[in-house]
């Protein structure tokens, strides 16, 4: 028979990962979150595996800073994977505390696994050049030099992404993410997009998310400043980006373009140091 969430089972509204079929939350507390066959490649940042692989091996279970809810089991069968996780209550978090997580997290010493996610901004820039680049701001009259300059630039900003240090990363680290509490570590859900990036990846994700300035979020995370700014920046102003050119081509485009200018001053830097980047840092 097809497998069917319970009926008596409340949905929930967290996981909206490519693969996520549904996220619910049983009567005895369990969270069980379906994940149906989609991306097959095991480095690509949507593989529909990657959160159950997490989950049963436990390789982000105990990891400082932030770390994943308990696996209370994972089922496979032929129309997907059951996984089913111990809830995690939300926590009120300041935005300079989850960023000091961060930072823990990306010191912490984790192996690569094989189906880890590797060049998520690179795959994410690949669909957006398939699908036209960043035209549709020059048609909206929201372009500008900066942002002209990063199109262009986009394989020397890989690069340098490339030439950082790489670390352990959530790959998708926005608050309502990271949600639960252990003591002074994050537990985080979504753990779709893990594995090792460049160091300041999740930062710049937390950046997009939160209305708090760069320099604090940067002297919070702590480690190589020079590294983690880099990294934060250039993951930053790609992501903010993309999302306003995409946003132009739906119906309803959204606060993606507000956003985009607001953050203009992290877009500028972003092509600043692409344009004086004299080589590998570290």
């Amino acid at each position: 028979m097809p497998w069917h969430p319970s009926l008596d089972w409340q949905p929930l509204t967290a996981g909206t990962g490519q693969a996520t079929g549904g996220v619910w939350r049983t009567p005895d507390g369990v969270v069980v979150k379906r994940l149906v066959p989609g991306v097959r490649d095991p480095r690509h940042h949507a593989y529909w595996e990657r959160q159950a692989l997490v989950a049963e091996s436990g390789v982000v279970a105990g990891t400082a800073g932030v770390r994943a809810p308990a696996c209370l089991g994972v089922e496979r069968d032929a129309d997907g994977i059951t996984l089913r996780m111990a809830y995690t209550p939300p926590t009120e978090w300041a935005p300079e505390a989850l960023a000091g997580a961060l930072g823990r997290f990306a010191a912490s010493s984790l192996e690569e696994p094989a189906w880890g996610a590797r060049d998520v901004l690179r795959d994410r820039l690949g669909t957006v050049e398939r699908r036209g680049g960043w035209t549709s701001l020059s048609r909206a009259g929201v372009a500008s030099p900066a942002i002209d300059e990063l199109w262009r630039l986009r394989d020397s900003a890989l690069a340098v992404l490339d030439d950082l240090p790489r670390v352990p990363t959530h790959g998708d680290a926005h608050p309502m993410n990271l949600l639960g509490r252990a003591g002074d570590d994050v537990v985080a859900i979504d753990w779709e997009q893990f594995g090792l990036g460049p160091i300041g990846f999740d930062l710049g994700y937390l950046l997009l998310a939160v209305d708090v300035p760069l320099d604090e979020l940067v002297a919070a995370h702590g480690g190589d400043m020079a590294a983690v700014r880099r990294g934060a920046v250039l993951t930053a102003a790609y992501t903010v980006v993309s999302r306003a050119a995409w946003s132009l081509t739906q119906p309803h485009p959204g606060d993606h373009v507000r956003h985009m200018l607001d953050l203009s001053a992290v877009v500028e830097e972003a092509a600043g140091q692409i344009c004086g980047w004299s080589g590998p840092i570290g």
